[in-house]
């Protein structure tokens, strides 16, 4: 670090006219709100980002009937208009997350706002299976810009850990909240509109998110003294998009066809040849090391071991509501609702669940609720069972919650406090990864056994029997058309079929959580134990900020025994850095020179990922 640091921000007019190098409006971590606004009404405006893209993701499952029927897509094809969203998000994090450090993490919100109300509105209006399937991925482009810059921005606005604790708190129970109003907005619009009004409620939202975002957001950008690594996030993106592919089609029934074989190959390749990268770069987008460490590495697995069997989970039983026991939309909104209020209850008593049970414990605890919930939901058949459903959606939605809270509160104590960011982004993605292969695997798995049973219906042409397995709405349009006794033997055998492939998704659910439970046996026993890279609960990053204000009055002791002056010599304006007068009681500047080494992602010390993100 060269130049010197000044106790407050130099006066326009004391300084040469020299452009500065942008490093936004309060250094390279950003600065406080815009004028006017303080930063609980910055967290409103970050709330309702969230909200946007939260109930983007749950407001499809009760509209899958209705476009099964107006569009006819293939089993396949249905699952990507679901899940093409989550995993197209999931592989542009990072890239949109280290972007947002170069250009503004504001600017990237905003990009991703037009982005977001545009896609839905070409969804909405989409007229054949494909359009959709592009829509739903061009939604996946938005919700990448969005959530890493609101969470950046989130994470600059609250220095204080305690405040910043409370906000990520609040921003948890919006995430659950948009979940749980995101089936009752879609059945209620269902039971008025056709399907594709669903899409239209995230463009009132986006409307009134840019004119607040850009009124009240902050700017902010990492340290760019370090080359973007464009490539590095490309080749990610791709590996991770081309791997999730080869899974798809694997689930498929094609698992020898070249059209999987090769996309499963190519995405193994690009990942190795990107960590390879990585360890080699010095300025790289992921710190290897910190992923290697074993709690690191097995949270970020039961975060998606427990996304895999909530959003895959959630999906069939919207089906199974409507389809076979015959509600409308709005009452599987309602029949839906008690597992994302359960969920909120465990969010807001988590903390104190962490303090006196450990991550471990937590974690664990978590998994065999969530698994004891599934085994039960086995009992469910063709007859309406409410108390049992009710009782299953509680206990599913409290344990998929508890898991996530240890989950994601281990990975970040387990990184240094200076990576937090950075591992945040890991389990973003990993959240986000998890969801899109929650409904590819468990989807594939649900079709794999429903079919058979309806191709072999009593009766059936077999022409019609095939055309039947693609999906349950499928067969009952063919069952429609059919008519007679073999019209209602096709139904009744599909009905049964979709049960029986219920069942089998709900074992394999159980089976994959009860692996998680094993895996949780890593996790640290207790928050800020010995060995963990994180520090111990509460309070603010003291250690770093310490060691680092005790490098800037060397460095500051060696420009001005340099004879650099009080201006730091090099003619551009020292910039305030945020959060310090919290911490300290002063407020130091940042001169225009190259960021603290602790600070450069890749070197010793320096941030997990160049994207200061955090995640609830």
């Amino acid at each position: 670090m060269s130049g010197t640091t000044t106790a407050k921000v130099t006066r326009a007019a004391d300084v040469p006219r020299q452009r500065p190098r942008r490093t936004g409006p309060a250094g390279p971590g950003g600065g406080p709100p815009a004028p006017g606004a303080s930063r609980w009404t910055v967290l409103v405006v970050l709330c309702a980002s969230l909200l946007l893209v939260a109930v983007d993701a749950t407001v499809l499952h009760v509209a899958v009937p209705a476009v099964s029927q107006a569009l006819r897509p293939g089993a396949i094809e249905l699952l990507w208009i679901v899940d093409a969203y989550p995993l197209v998000c999931a592989s542009l994090l990072i890239l949109f997350g280290t972007l947002g450090d170069r250009v503004g993490r504001r600017r990237v919100l905003l990009c991703g706002y037009a982005v977001f109300g545009a896609a839905s509105a070409l969804a909405a209006y989409a007229h054949a299976p494909e359009m959709l399937i592009a829509a739903r991925a061009l939604l996946g482009i938005g919700g990448a810009m969005i959530m890493p810059a609101t969470l950046s921005i989130l994470r600059q606005v609250f220095p204080d850990r305690r405040e910043r604790a409370l906000a990520i708190g609040v921003w948890s129970a919006v995430a659950a909240v948009g979940a749980a109003v995101g089936p009752l907005v879609g059945g209620l619009l269902l039971e008025h509109f056709w399907w594709g009004s669903v899409f239209l409620v995230n463009i009132p939202l986006m409307l009134l998110c840019i004119p607040l975002g850009r009124r009240l957001l902050p700017e902010s950008t990492g340290d760019r003294d370090g080359p973007w690594d464009v490539v590095g996030a490309l080749m990610a993106a791709a590996g991770l998009g081309a791997l999730i592919l080869g899974v798809k089609r694997a689930g498929g029934g094609e698992a020898l066809h070249p059209g999987t074989l090769v996309p499963l190959v190519l995405g193994a390749v690009l990942l190795a040849f990107f960590v390879r990268r990585q360890l080699r770069r010095r300025h790289p987008l992921v710190d290897c090391a910190t992923l290697a460490r074993p709690a690191f590495g097995t949270a970020v697995a039961c975060i998606v071991l427990t996304v895999l069997a909530l959003v895959g989970l959630a999906l069939i039983a919207a089906q199974y509501l409507q389809l076979v026991l015959g509600l409308s939309p709005l009452q599987t909104g309602l029949r839906l609702l008690p597992l994302s209020l359960a969920a909120i209850a465990a969010g807001l008593a988590g903390s104190r669940m962490l303090r006196r049970l450990g991550p471990r414990v937590m974690v664990l605890v978590g998994f065999l609720l969530t698994a004891a919930a599934v085994l039960a939901l086995t009992g469910v058949g063709l007859r309406d069972e409410p108390a049992l459903l009710v009782c299953g959606f509680v206990v599913l939605g409290f344990g998929l919650e508890t898991t996530l809270f240890g989950a994601y509160e281990s990975m970040l104590s387990e990184a240094p406090a200076h990576q937090a960011g950075g591992a945040a982004a890991i389990g973003e993605t990993a959240y986000q990864l998890g969801a899109g292969m929650g409904i590819a695997v468990l989807g594939t798995v649900m079709n794999a056994a429903y079919a058979p049973g309806v191709r072999g219906a009593a009766g059936v042409p077999e022409a019609a029997g095939e055309d039947a397995a693609h999906s349950l709405g499928a067969a009952y349009e063919v069952a429609e058309r059919l008519g007679g006794p073999a019209g209602e033997a096709l139904r009744e055998a599909a009905r049964e079929s979709f049960v029986h492939g219920l069942h089998v998704a709900l074992l394999v659910s159980a089976g994959l959580l009860l692996l998680g439970a094993l895996a949780a046996l890593r996790l640290p026993r207790a928050m800020g134990s010995p060995g963990q890279g994180g520090e111990p609960d509460g309070g603010p990053d003291k250690a770093d900020d310490k060691a680092q204000d005790k490098e800037r009055a060397q460095d500051r002791a060696q420009g001005q025994g340099r004879g650099r002056g009080p201006g730091g010599g090099c003619g551009e304006r020292p910039v305030e850095e945020p959060g310090r007068a919290d911490l300290d009681g002063a407020v130091p500047a940042r001169a225009c020179a190259s960021p603290d080494p602790a600070e450069l992602p890749g070197r010793p010390g320096g941030p997990l990922l160049s994207s200061g993100i955090t995640r609830p």
